[in-house]
């Protein structure tokens, strides 16, 4: 099973900057595709962006050019950069991991992210 602990939220002014972290298990990070999603109050859940095990990358249309995914293998660590942020992307965002060979998911606790002057 997949441990996520997510880290990095919290509150910032608009066309502020945050970055996210998210630490998942040893040993099962590459077999995976890493995720974040985010949900907003009265909104479901949707899909933020992800990166494969390779390292290649897809971005919702609302954070594209704003938001960057990496992960890093050797610390079981994938990060949210994100910049410009907006009150729209106000939300909780949530750590995903799919396993490559059975699609099982496991999901992060989710960390609060608030943009607001």
């Amino acid at each position: 099973q997949v441990q996520l602990v997510e880290s990095g939220g919290g509150l910032v002014q608009p066309g502020g900057s945050l970055s996210l972290s998210c630490a998942a298990s040893e040993t099962i990070f590459r077999l995976y595709v890493m995720g974040w999603y985010r949900q907003a109050p009265g909104k479901q859940r949707e899909l933020v962006a992800i990166i494969s095990s390779g390292g290649s990358t897809a971005y919702a249309e609302s954070v594209k050019g704003r938001f960057t995914i990496s992960r890093d293998n050797a610390k079981n660590t994938v990060y949210l950069q994100m910049n410009t942020l907006n009150p729209e992307d106000t939300a909780v965002y949530y750590c995903n991991a799919r396993r490559l060979t059975t699609n099982a998911v496991y999901w992060g606790q989710g960390t609060q992210v608030t943009v607001s002057s």
